[in-house]
């Protein structure tokens, strides 16, 4: 059982009209939405703030953005997380040889020069501590302008919150996100660890 259960999707109907934005991107309303809505000016508030870090408003793409939270969650271990990432990234057209290679985005010739920049910044900013430094910086600004840097420490910062929410809930994780995870995660280790559902 996760810290504090999920309600049931029809508890807040706000939330819920909200949360058919996940319906495109997960093909599911996440249970840490569901337990966000205990109090729903929380769940909303997130929502809204996940819809606009997501938005397209230049050549940072969904599949890049999706990436970026993959590269952020597997610094900071959570699973959850980390499958849900990867279940977007597969959603939103991620290459299939990225996906089967995400683990390698380093050296891996599926990602370019420019996916490199951002991946590596999306580690760095989620260490702690913080690990931007001014290599990062001419890295980025040699391939991503102001705004679309602002874009992908939006999406690091979503799952950083997303990542202390979801490893401290124990979340329990939906089938869809575990079929996600198995299959480009599962040969690097992937498991469900404390979001079986039966960590607490």
């Amino acid at each position: 059982m996760a810290l504090v259960n999920p309600l049931d999707p029809n508890h807040d109907p706000e939330t819920k009209k909200l949360a058919e934005f996940f319906n495109e991107t997960l093909g599911f309303c996440p249970n840490s939405v569901l337990t966000m809505q205990h109090r729903p000016a929380i769940s909303k508030a997130f929502i809204n703030l996940n819809k606009a870090v997501m938005a397209n408003e230049g050549r940072v793409t969904s599949a890049l953005k999706r990436m970026i939270a993959w590269v952020s969650s597997n610094a900071t271990g959570c699973r959850y997380c980390q499958a849900h990432a990867i279940r977007a990234a597969e959603r939103y057209g991620a290459e299939q040889e990225q996906l089967d290679n995400i683990w390698e985005y380093r050296t891996h010739s599926a990602f370019s020069d420019a996916e490199r920049a951002a991946l590596d910044f999306s580690l760095q900013a989620s260490q702690v501590p913080n690990a931007v430094d001014a290599k990062i910086k001419e890295r980025l600004y040699k391939y991503w302008d102001e705004g679309e840097i602002v874009e992908m420490l939006g999406v690091i910062s979503l799952f950083g919150y997303l990542n202390r929410w979801n490893d401290s809930m124990g979340t329990s994780i939906e089938d869809g996100a575990v079929d996600s995870a198995d299959q480009y995660l599962g040969k690097h280790g992937w498991e469900k660890g404390k979001h079986d559902g039966s960590r607490y």
